[in-house]
């Protein structure tokens, strides 16, 4: 099945105009071509080098069959869970591609301590670890490796025999992955992360996991051709067009998932959107949407609803100013790629670049380097258990109600609200209700993200798109702490360090934050809960 986008709208007025002009000025071809030109001079140098994606599938095959004779050698030793220790584009193509494979994959993709001793102490005698970092410098996943490394050793497992690398040819982790004997996959160093999923990083650990990764791989290849092709039917530049191409701009980006067959899809979308577009003051902000959340109906004239459908037949018809697509997973994220690179034109800035990620990493390395994870500063207040913090000028009153008040009452009419929970994601899924929650209250568009897993996603717009955002940071103290292997701090306070770095660094680019950390997360959402108005 083909690739399909149909529009209604503002959406549709946009494929309309703007798809002729990418057509004359032979966009697709030029991508395909990994011309770094199109992006305009700022950006060539970046952008000649990140278009190895175009080229993925081909590239790409010949790791098939090295992939599944490593899961057949795995299994033949009874090792057959799969665990993937990988931030951004390295977790997050293997968690779509997995869960719509109906496989599993265990994602590591936190600094909690309590995710991190989950996936340590669950069958270790039948577990294998990918480690996947394209720069082999990413805080986190080394962070992983050097726990599950004790662990192996600990339960007398050799962990070459246990780990397996996907990493960036000569970078730190390859160098020392290739002397500690692991087994290592060498991604194409011209890939971006968030352009990775049909690289090593999208499919050794998804192979391992048990997903068809050669049917991945033709389903892209049946619409590469297409892309290639500067035509009005081009999918890649139909969608470019809605994502970038509405007059005036509707630049924030609603994702529903409505009867697709692929699992997790938005999640993906988020980063590769994010991260690619938020930048210079500009962007475009992608909210992931259940079908029946707030912002899907409440007609906000920023705001353009994509949906992710089944199967479209003659007699469905596309809701007014709303996008429908279908298509099977290894099409749609070809794409997404070619269409946000189009859209990245559109908008006039560089969609491989990511300037404002390494901010927070910065931030974090030197609280940690100062041996301080940030919980030191002093709270304005404590309320029930919950201590609230502010920055950026906010103003906290003296409860809770009051800080949430405050925060809430920054939010322009082109505003947005972000919550940043840096928890334990895979015990506390009840969080996610104060989305919608939220947005109910506000009327207006808001952002969920995990921490610090969100730092590789949408942390890029948040410090590099417009400065309409305001910050609800949710932080745990986790009393049951784990210890990072050859170094001086923790799991918990490199959590902690992450979440006070990330609010320093927004509040410098002038984003109000308010911090409520807590001994528990249902505590937090009782407090924030009780907080709102009626």
């Amino acid at each position: 099945m083909t690739v399909s986008i149909a529009a209604n709208g503002d959406a549709a007025r946009a494929i309309e105009s703007v798809v002729p002009r990418l057509v004359a000025d032979l966009v697709a071809s030029g991508i395909t071509a990994q011309d770094g030109e199109l992006w305009g001079p700022a950006a060539e140098a970046e952008a000649s080098n990140r278009l190895g994606w175009v080229e993925a599938v081909t590239v790409s095959r010949p790791l098939v069959d090295e992939i599944l004779a490593l899961r057949a050698q795995l299994h033949e030793r009874g090792v057959d869970r799969v665990v993937l220790a990988g931030m951004g584009g390295s977790s997050l193509a293997p968690e779509v591609i997995t869960r719509t494979a109906g496989v599993p994959l265990v994602v590591l993709d936190s600094t909690s301590p309590a995710q991190v001793r989950a996936a340590l102490s669950e069958d270790l005698e039948r577990t294998v670890l990918v480690v996947s970092s394209k720069s082999g410098s990413t805080v986190e996943t080394d962070s992983h490796r050097r726990a599950f490394e004790q662990a192996f050793t600990d339960a007398g497992i050799d962990p070459a025999e246990r780990i397996v690398v996907v990493t960036d040819p000569g970078s730190p982790l390859d160098a020392a992955a290739t002397q500690a004997g692991y087994r290592v996959f060498r991604a194409d160093p011209t890939v971006g992360g968030r352009y990775s999923a049909l690289t090593a990083f999208g499919l050794v650990p998804s192979g391992l996991a048990g997903a068809d990764i050669a049917e991945l791989l033709d389903e892209a290849d049946a619409i590469s051709v297409l892309l290639a092709v500067d035509t009005d039917e081009n999918p890649g530049l139909a969608l470019g067009a809605v994502l970038g191409g509405t007059s005036p701009l509707r630049n924030t980006i609603a994702i529903v998932a409505d009867g697709t067959h692929i699992v997790g899809f938005g999640d993906w979308i988020e980063q590769l959107l994010a991260e690619s577009t938020g930048k210079d003051g500009t962007g475009l902000l992608p909210v992931v949407l259940d079908v029946d959340s707030p912002e899907v109906t409440a007609g906000l004239p920023d705001v353009q609803v994509v949906r992710l459908v089944g199967s479209r037949d003659a007699e469905r018809h596309v809701a007014d100013g709303e996008v429908e697509v279908t298509g099977t997973l290894g099409g749609q994220i070809l794409v997404w790629e070619y269409a946000v690179a189009v859209a990245g034109r559109l908008l006039g800035i560089n969609p491989f670049d990511q300037p404002d990620v390494e901010a927070a990493k910065a931030a974090t390395r030197a609280l940690l380097d100062g041996h301080t994870d940030g919980s030191g500063v002093v709270p304005a207040f404590e309320e029930d258990g919950v201590a609230v913090t502010t920055t950026g000028g906010l103003d906290a009153g003296t409860t809770v109600a009051q800080a949430v008040s405050g925060l809430l009452a920054g939010l322009g009419d082109d505003g947005y609200v972000s919550v940043q929970a840096y928890v334990d994601r895979t015990t506390n899924p009840d969080l996610v209700a104060l989305r919608d929650l939220l947005a109910a209250r506000t009327r207006r568009p808001v952002t969920f993200g995990w921490g610090p897993r969100f730092l590789h996603s949408t942390g890029q717009y948040h410090k590099g798109g417009p400065a309409t955002g305001v910050f609800l940071q949710i932080v745990t103290d986790e009393q049951d702490d784990l210890a990072i292997p050859g170094r001086p701090f923790t799991f918990g306070q490199l959590i902690r360090a992450q979440a006070a770095g990330d609010a320093s660094v927004l509040a410098a680019h002038g984003r109000p934050v308010l911090t409520l950390s807590a001994r528990d997360a249902s505590a937090a959402l009782r407090a924030i809960t009780a907080a709102l108005p009626a």
